[in-house]
């Protein structure tokens, strides 16, 4: 039970943390901290926050038990360096995004003599969808959160936001913040960029808008992570550039390799290659 939830950028990983916790009654207040004004009183309207402050101030922050940034991952060393000046000594600091060595970097640098009490964390949970209407209970659970503890962790910190996401049904395992990194750019930042670079190759064809009449439900499932938001992918992949330069050049050659197969119309080796990957989605798939 905390008695005050500070919720800075108020979206639908941020948000719906919020309602899960409210609807719970393991929160007695949710403060919203956005620049977006519509997105605040959208997020009021729908009870997602108590109240509502469109800066990072003492009244928004000074009386949080728990402060959890959902903001695009390159604005954490702004938000850090604007919270140093109203953090209660207690106050937990916490955040949802997807790249974690950028995350303890910037509360390491920015909030050095809070760094005991942050926490970096990254549910696997989302949708293409943003914004305070997109929030609903139920979005985490039996889905994995990700915490990844470092060197000066307070481990009453550690267990608080791992007890709050258990208590609203999230699956918490503990990893170091570079194997993490690694896993995600392989598992979910690659396939954003695949999404978006095949649906921009549609865009770049002079007929693909005819092309697009007819795609369905195979285009429809490959493509539908390239609805995300831009600004918040521009950063991720940013964040996590080195591993994705990497995989984009392991991928290259699997492009490579295709291509060859099909210049040399080699029926055996596309079946094999084919039957090998169906095998491993299969096996995935059974277990998820």
């Amino acid at each position: 039970m905390i008695n005050q939830l500070t919720l800075i950028g108020v979206g639908l990983i941020g948000g719906s943390f919020a309602l899960d916790l409210k609807q719970r009654g393991l929160v007695n207040t949710v403060v919203g901290v956005d620049v977006n004004a519509q997105n605040l009183r959208d997020a009021l309207a729908l009870g997602v926050i108590d109240h509502a402050h469109t800066e990072i101030n003492a009244a928004s922050v000074g009386a949080a038990d728990l402060v959890l940034i959902a903001t695009p991952v390159s604005t954490l060393p702004e938000i850090c360096a604007a919270l140093t000046a109203y953090l209660s000594p207690r106050t937990i600091i916490s955040d949802v995004g997807s790249t974690k060595q950028s995350a303890l970097n910037a509360f390491r640098t920015h909030l050095p003599q809070h760094f005991a009490y942050c926490v970096a964390a990254h549910p696997i949970a989302g949708s293409e969808k943003s914004g305070a209407v997109a929030a609903y209970t139920g979005l985490f659970k039996q889905k994995k959160v990700i915490l990844c503890p470092h060197e000066q962790q307070d481990s009453g910190s550690l267990k608080k936001v791992e007890t709050l996401w258990q208590a609203i049904g999230a699956e918490v395992h503990d990893m170091n913040v570079a194997e993490h990194d690694a896993i995600f750019a392989a598992v979910s930042h690659l396939p954003h960029l695949f999404a978006f670079a095949y649906v921009h190759q549609m865009l770049d064809n002079p007929k693909g808008t005819e092309y697009l009449k007819f795609a369905g439900s195979g285009f429809r499932d490959f493509t539908r992570i390239a609805g995300s938001h831009p600004q918040m992918w521009t950063d991720i992949v940013l964040e996590n550039r080195d591993m994705l330069l990497k995989l984009l050049s392991e991928h290259l050659a699997q492009l490579a390799y295709l291509q060859t197969c099909l210049h040399n119309q080699d029926v055996e080796k596309l079946y094999q290659y084919f039957a090998e990957a169906k095998q491993l989605r299969e096996t995935w798939g059974q277990s998820h």
